[in-house]
């Protein structure tokens, strides 16, 4: 019997897969991401304390575009979040995509963060 397993299940495999090779430390945080259907989520974490030390997302009260779930709302994202690390004097990071595709979104945030100031 060949059972099927969704698509969020799927990711989840597949993060957990990557999250026990990855790993951020006070000298190199994580730079984790979520996506929802109608929003995007990144935070930068120190997982050997487990503090969160900088977050973003389309929720905040500084995200000022109307969409919160298309290309320029991931890139609005992490240009914030870049900016918040930058300010905290976060450089160097780990970037953790959640086990999504590295593509769309996901990739736009990575180098909006990029051009901002962060360095993975």
């Amino acid at each position: 019997m060949i059972t099927k397993l969704d698509k969020n299940a799927t990711r989840k495999k597949r993060h957990a897969r990557v999250r026990a090779k990855l790993s951020g430390t006070s000298a190199r945080p994580r730079l984790n991401v979520f996506r929802s259907n109608k929003h995007i989520y990144a935070q930068i974490i120190d997982d050997i304390n487990g503090v969160t030390l900088a977050s973003a997302s389309t929720l905040d009260k500084d995200f000022t575009l109307e969409s919160t779930n298309n290309v320029e709302a991931a890139k609005m994202v992490g240009e914030l979040v870049a900016k918040r690390a930058v300010e905290k004097g976060i450089t160097s990071i780990v970037f953790d995509r959640g086990g999504y595709l590295y593509h769309g979104r996901i990739q736009v945030l990575a180098d909006a963060a990029r051009e901002n100031g962060l360095q993975f």
